[in-house]
């Protein structure tokens, strides 16, 4: 049976645009081949769709429970002005963070499996999304590099992480609501993971994966960091520019991604929507 829709590959490894579609009120034969072109692209783009909030929670449900249903990513306080970037404001050390390349939810018990992610005001320059296709970045290993990550995991931490920008994050100034800052064990992934759905393998690295065991931490960084600019290298990246209304969805558990800077002068309010990942696949190392 023909699809409803348009899908124009962009540049790149993986991703597509699609088109001739709303969001709103799917019928389940075109989710189911919306589905299945989700698991083949990773990254599906939707422009002009304009979700409610409701409407957003309610796609982002077709693909599995949420970890959680909404939160604004966005330099907009609730009150309607702007974070100053002097000030010390962990929201705004989050958002710096952001802007490494990642995966979301490596350092909680159970990564995150997508994410659903909608543009309502966006600035005039700038503020793009990134991702990377650590499916074709672990294709792109020579042999031995392949032979080495199969054999490796690290420890994911969103302290240590935002660390690294000198963020105190034992030290939270009481607006950041603490998501991923908990104390408690540290979860451990192999670098190398096999796609529950597909059973392709990809690269789980980025800015939270720290500490290779049977390496010092001078050596497992620079490895880590080696690895991830190997990785996030054309043809295995696109960056979005967003216009307002734009929706996408993503495919954590085989994308890297991250947001660019923008003039924070200017507005930017993002709706995002945590898909949860299944407890024994996205579950971390015993």
């Amino acid at each position: 049976m023909a699809r409803h829709f348009s899908v124009d590959p962009v540049d790149a490894t993986f991703g597509a645009v699609i088109r001739g579609i709303r969001l709103r009120g799917l019928d389940d034969a075109t989710w189911r081949d919306l589905h299945a072109v989700w698991l083949d692209y990773a990254l599906l783009v939707f422009p002009d769709q304009h979700l409610t909030r409701d409407e957003q929670i309610a796609f982002a449900k077709r693909f599995g429970p949420l970890e959680f249903d909404m939160i604004a990513i966005s330099n907009v306080k609730s009150d309607g002005s702007l974070r100053e970037e002097e000030k010390n404001d962990d929201v705004m050390k989050i958002l710096k963070g952001n802007m490494g390349w990642h995966a979301d939810s490596t350092y909680m018990p159970v990564q995150a499996k997508g994410a659903v992610f909608c543009a309502e005001v966006v600035p005039s320059v700038g503020g793009h999304t990134g991702w990377a296709d650590m499916r074709a970045a672990y294709d792109a290993l020579d042999d031995d590099r392949r032979a080495k990550v199969e054999a490796l995991s690290a420890f994911h931490s969103l302290h240590y992480s935002q660390s690294k920008l000198g963020h105190q994050t034992k030290q939270q100034d009481g607006e950041y609501n603490g998501y991923g800052l908990h104390e408690g064990p540290v979860p451990r992934r192999p670098l190398v993971k096999v796609h529950p759905e597909t059973g392709r393998k990809s690269l789980l690295i980025g800015r939270h994966a720290h500490n290779i065991p049977g390496m010092d931490r001078d050596e497992s960084e620079r490895f880590l960091e080696d690895l991830v600019t190997f990785a996030c290298q054309p043809p295995r990246i696109y960056h979005h520019d967003w216009a307002p209304g734009d929706a996408v969805i993503w495919d954590n558990r085989c994308l890297l991604h991250r947001a660019t800077p923008w003039d924070m002068k200017q507005p930017r309010v993002m709706w995002h929507s945590r898909i949860a990942g299944d407890s024994v696949s996205e579950a971390a190392l015993a």
